[in-house]
C-alpha cells in the first residue's frame, strides 16, 4: 500500500462520515454485498479521480469489496477532505490527495495514480484520461476502459474521440438519465445553495440570483433559487435552452445586462470567461460570485484581481476584492466548485444513484471487456439495462411499484 496524504491519524473522523452516508446509500450498499460475493474486479487495478469526500469513499469501498486494488485521488484541489483520505488509507487503499493542493501537488497525485497502470479508470473531469494519454502512452494497453462522471469530462472525451486520439472505450456515465436527471438537477441544485448559504450566512429571499447556463445543473440551481425566494435571471448561449428558461418562468438576458442587477451570481456552464472585466465593472457593491462548473475558469478572477486595489479574506472561503471606486465584489471558494470546495457536495441519496451507475458500469467493463472498438468510436453510452436496473432499485428503496406492459401492449409498441 502506498499513499501521500496530510494526516493518517484523522481516519476515525473520516470513518464516521463514511458510515453516515453508507446508511443513506442503499443501492451502493446492496451492490457492495453482491460484489463481496462475486468478486467481479478480482485481480484488477482501478484508478479513481473523483471529488474525495464521504460518498466517493463509499464507492471506493464498494469497488474494493469486489476485489479491486484501488488507486485513489481527488478531482479538485479544494474538494478533498483529509479525514476521508485518511480513512481510505486505514482501509488499505492507495490514496494520493490532500486538501488545498498546489497545481504541482495536484498533478503529482494524478500522476501517481496513473503510474499504477490501471485496468479501469473512473474519472471526473478527464484528468486521469488526459494524463495517461499525454504522459504514459506505454500504459494505454493495460486499460480495458473507463467511466466519466461529469459534463466537462465528456466534452474532453468527445474532442479526443473525434480526433481519433482516445485509445480505449469510455462510458459516458453523465449522459445516463439516472445520472443527469437527478444528480445534475436535484443534486447540484441543493448542494450549490447549501454551499452558498453555509459560507455566506446570508438570506436568499428577496435577492436577485443570476444563473449562467441552463443545462441540467443550471436548471437545478435556478429551481432551488426560486424556491428560496430569489428573483432569478438566467443567461444562456443556446437559444433552445433560453426558451425553456423563459417558459419555466425565469427572466433571460445576456450577462452584460444581468451584471448590474444580480446580488448572487452562479456560473454553471462548463465554459470559460463567463463573468469577466466588463461584468465586474457594473456589478453592485457587495455582489457575490461563485462557480458550480468543474474548472475554476468560469469567473475570471485574474481579471478581477487586476482591477482591484486590494483584496483580503472576508470570511472562511470568501475573498473580498475592493475596486477603485470603493465597491467590493466577493468570490466564494476561489472560484472552484462551491458545492464541494465550500460544502459537502451532493446529498447521499442522490450520489447513491450516480455511483451505483459507476459501479455497475465498472462491472460491465470488467465482465464484458475488453470491448473492441475502432478509433473514433471509443465513447459509449451507459447500457439501457444498467440505467433501468438503477431506477428499479431506487424505486424499491422508496417503496414504489410501477406498472409493466402486458404482452399485447409490448407487441403494440414494439411490433414484436
Amino acid at each position: 500500500m502506498k499513499y501521500e496524504i496530510r494526516n493518517p491519524e484523522l481516519w476515525p473522523d473520516g470513518e464516521l462520515k463514511i458510515n453516515w452516508v453508507a446508511a443513506h446509500m442503499p443501492l451502493l450498499s446492496g451492490l457492495k454485498e453482491e460484489f463481496e460475493a462475486t468478486k467481479p474486479f478480482k485481480g484488477l487495478r482501478i484508478a479513481l479521480s473523483v471529488h474525495l469526500e464521504a460518498k466517493t469513499a463509499f464507492l471506493c469501498k464498494t469497488l474494493a469489496a469486489g476485489g479491486a486494488e484501488m488507486f485513489v485521488t481527488g478531482s479538485n484541489p479544494l474538494s478533498t477532505q483529509d479525514d476521508i483520505a485518511a480513512a481510505l488509507v486505514h482501509d488499505s487503499m492507495n490514496v494520493f490527495a490532500w486538501y488545498d493542493a498546489t497545481a504541482e501537488e495536484y498533478d503529482r497525485h494524478i500522476t501517481k495514480v496513473v503510474e499504477a497502470a490501471p485496468n479501469i479508470i473512473i474519472d471526473d473531469g478527464g484528468d486521469l484520461v488526459s494524463k495517461i494519454h499525454s504522459r504514459f502512452p506505454e500504459l494505454l494497453g493495460n486499460v480495458m476502459g473507463g467511466c466519466e462522471e461529469t459534463t466537462t469530462g465528456i466534452l474532453r472525451l468527445n474532442a479526443m474521440n473525434k480526433a481519433r486520439k482516445l485509445a480505449f472505450p469510455m462510458i459516458l456515465v453523465n449522459d445516463a438519465p439516472c445520472k443527469h436527471l437527478f444528480d445534475n438537477r436535484y443534486g447540484t441544485g441543493q448542494s450549490v445553495w447549501n454551499g452558498i448559504n453555509r459560507t455566506t450566512n446570508l438570506i436568499v429571499a428577496g435577492k436577485t440570483a443570476v444563473v449562467a447556463g441552463y443545462g441540467w445543473c443550471g436548471k437545478g440551481v435556478a429551481l432551488r433559487a426560486k424556491g428560496l425566494g430569489a428573483k432569478v435571471i438566467v443567461t444562456e448561449v443556446d437559444p433552445v435552452k433560453a426558451i425553456e428558461a423563459v417558459m419555466d418562468g425565469f427572466q433571460v438576458m445576456p450577462m452584460r445586462q444581468a451584471a448590474p442587477l444580480g446580488d448572487i451570481f452562479v456560473t454553471v456552464t462548463g465554459c470559460k470567461d463567463v463573468i469577466t472585466t466588463e461584468d465586474f465593472r457594473v456589478m453592485k457593491d457587495g455582489a457575490i460570485c461563485c462557480n458550480a462548473g468543474h474548472f475554476d475558469c468560469e469567473v475570471n478572477i485574474e481579471q478581477l484581481k487586476a482591477m482591484a486595489v486590494s483584496h483580503h479574506p472576508a470570511r472562511k472561503d470568501i475573498e473580498a476584492y475592493v475596486l477603485p471606486d470603493g465597491r467590493t465584489i466577493y468570490i466564494l471558494a476561489q472560484g472552484r466548485l462551491v458545492n464541494l470546495a465550500a460544502g459537502d457536495g451532493h446529498p447521499a441519496e442522490i450520489m447513491d444513484m450516480s455511483f451505483a451507475i459507476q459501479a455497475l458500469c465498472a462491472r460491465y467493463l470488467a465482465t464484458e471487456g475488453p470491448l473492441h472498438r475502432s478509433p473514433g468510436d471509443m465513447v459509449i453510452q451507459v447500457p439501457d439495462a444498467i440505467d433501468d436496473e438503477v431506477a428499479r432499485r431506487k424505486l424499491a428503496t422508496l417503496g414504489c411499484n410501477i406498472d409493466s406492459l402486458t404482452e399485447e401492449q409490448h407487441r403494440y409498441i414494439y411490433g414484436e
